[in-house]
């Protein structure tokens, strides 16, 4: 990317409130200031609003897996590819129920629900408040992503005890229709506003290393850091490599620099947001964690598997925060004998 020179005010003390009126020209400033200034000046503000020695720990689990009629070219749950996952049906309450305790016992503080759906016929969804209840029950936080809601729906799960709402972005406007033809944008910008109207919390990111440029990637934090309001959650994918679906033919994998300096800049834009640190963690060596908490990310997944591609041990995740000297619900947590998912 080419050096640009704007005027604006980027002193922490101006950069800590949160903006919603963020210009391309300020992304990429940020983007190109020298390493050390931009990682200083994401801690800053990190630090004016999380404590930066913890991380937060969630965990994710596939309650329908496969058979989703929608094309992303990422995914290995599209009916439109032969990537090995067999379709499912919705999972009983009382295994997902056992599932949450385990992933408690584990250290998970927040348990998060997805169903491979373009949008939950009702009938399905009453089932998914039951589990909704049940989880909450249980002392966890509660998110779900179940593909496109109305405002009713939104309500329901709104009404069933549910705190997050997931629905990612996934890229930047411009790149969005070269790996999806069957839902818009603005299908996923309705379904966000669906789901804040009806109070509930929103969260909200996306996939890297799909093809896109740099731009893209920038293009996806201003659509969400200009937002009327920021997403609560906002988690960073690192694309995870799946048979027989169309972005391998692009995909590559980001320069390690490169994908802190992106969680800088979305702390930077979006300074109340926790910053997740989401799939394709297997990909990343102890050290480039580390300089994505210093960078401003402060969430993780925890779990064998994040719906149907691997994630780092819970054990190994536990013995990186020691290391660090950083502190999280995995302190002193039951590992699980068996992967949580």
């Amino acid at each position: 990317m080419d050096s640009v020179s704007v005027s604006f005010d980027s002193s922490p003390d101006s950069i800590a409130r949160p903006r919603h009126d963020w210009t391309r020209p300020e992304a990429e400033t940020l983007y190109d200031l020298p390493f050390p200034d931009l990682l200083f000046q994401a801690q800053t503000i990190h630090r004016r609003h999380f404590d930066p020695n913890r991380v937060e720990t969630a965990s994710l689990l596939s309650i329908k897996t496969g058979g989703c009629p929608e094309d992303c070219g990422y995914c290995a749950q599209s009916a439109h590819y032969d990537a090995g996952v067999k379709a499912t049906k919705l999972m009983d309450r009382d295994a997902v129920l056992e599932t949450a305790r385990r992933a408690k016992e584990a250290g998970a503080g927040r348990f998060c629900m997805a169903a491979a759906w373009r949008h939950p016929k009702d009938r399905d969804l009453d089932r998914v408040c039951d589990m909704i209840g049940a989880v909450k029950a249980l002392g966890m936080e509660t998110c779900a992503t179940l593909g496109m809601l109305t405002p009713e729906q939104a309500r329901r799960l709104q009404q069933a005890g549910l705190d997050f709402y997931n629905h990612n972005v996934d890229t930047s406007p411009e790149f969005y229709g070269k790996i999806i033809t069957t839902r818009t944008m603005q299908d996923r910008i309705d379904t966000l506003a669906h789901a804040r109207e009806a109070g509930l919390k929103v969260c909200c990111g996306g996939i890297i290393g799909m093809g896109e440029q740099v731009g893209d990637r920038l293009g996806m934090l201003l659509l969400l850091a200009n937002l009327p309001a920021h997403p609560e959650s906002v988690p960073i994918n690192l694309w995870n490599e799946v048979r027989a679906v169309p972005v391998n033919d692009t995909a590559e994998r980001p320069d390690p620099i490169a994908l802190v300096r992106m969680i800088a800049v979305a702390r930077i834009m979006m300074p109340k947001s926790v910053v997740r640190l989401s799939a394709g963690r297997q990909y990343m060596t102890d050290e480039l964690q580390a300089l994505c908490f210093v960078a401003g990310a402060n969430s993780i997944f925890i779990g064998d598997l994040l719906l149907t591609t691997k994630n780092p041990q819970t054990v190994r995740d536990a013995a990186l925060l020691d290391r660090l000297g950083m502190t999280s619900p995995l302190d002193g947590a039951k590992a699980p004998a068996t992967s949580l998912i």
